[in-house]
């Protein structure tokens, strides 16, 4: 599993290849076909686009992420786009408290845990979750070349067991940056491009 402090490396030295300065396309996708309802949480929420797009659309919802880096980031990105969005500093394998969201929204996340702390993944959410909660995990699949954390659907299907169903895991896309000084060297062209993701839809079963 990756650790806080390669990620807090990541956002410091400009190699977070996961920044584009936008929502990833099939969030908003998701948006647009009704499937965010309720509280949302986000976790791995980064530098805050999916927080901060959806809180200006008028959703409850709250992004945390585990880099303190990335919060101090999101939190300026809200302000600069003069939006109330909320972030906390928290981690997604430790979450405690009541049972409250409805959906969760988790953009390239999942993908980073092996397979112990990807079922610890899917036992927090279970905690913080209502019955019936839906789960949106976009996480990039195998493919080359090699470009970050890639699983396969069968690792999302292992996560997550007997307390939850899964609805459905389809072919997406998840968009990244390449620049010169990460995943240039692959031979993918500099700039911004298409990745093959998996888009998984995952329900609470209380």
């Amino acid at each position: 599993m990756t650790t806080k402090n390669t990620f807090e490396a990541a956002y410091e030295n400009g190699t977070a290849g996961w920044i584009i300065d936008q929502p990833q396309p099939a969030v908003l996708e998701l948006e647009r076909a009704g499937l965010i309802r309720g509280a949302v949480l986000e976790p791995g929420a980064g530098t805050g686009e999916h927080t901060i797009a959806l809180t200006e659309r008028g959703y409850d919802i709250l992004g945390i992420d585990f880099a303190d880096s990335a919060i101090a980031r999101a939190r300026e990105n809200a302000a600069a786009h003069g939006v109330p969005a909320r972030f906390e500093v928290a981690d997604a394998l430790a979450l405690t408290g009541p049972a409250r969201y409805e959906t969760v929204l988790d953009s390239a996340l999942f993908h980073v845990f092996d397979g112990e702390s990807g079922r610890a993944y899917a036992e927090a959410l279970h905690r913080v979750c209502l019955p019936g909660a839906l789960v949106h995990i976009l996480a990039l699949a195998e493919a080359e070349p090699r470009m970050g954390p890639q699983i396969s659907a069968g690792t999302i299907r292992a996560a997550f067991g007997a307390d939850w169903k899964i609805e459905s895991i389809e072919q997406s896309s998840y968009r990244v940056s390449v620049n010169e000084k990460h995943w240039a060297e692959s031979g993918l062209p500099v700039g911004i491009l298409d990745r093959p993701a998996w888009l998984a839809h995952i329900r609470h079963l209380g």
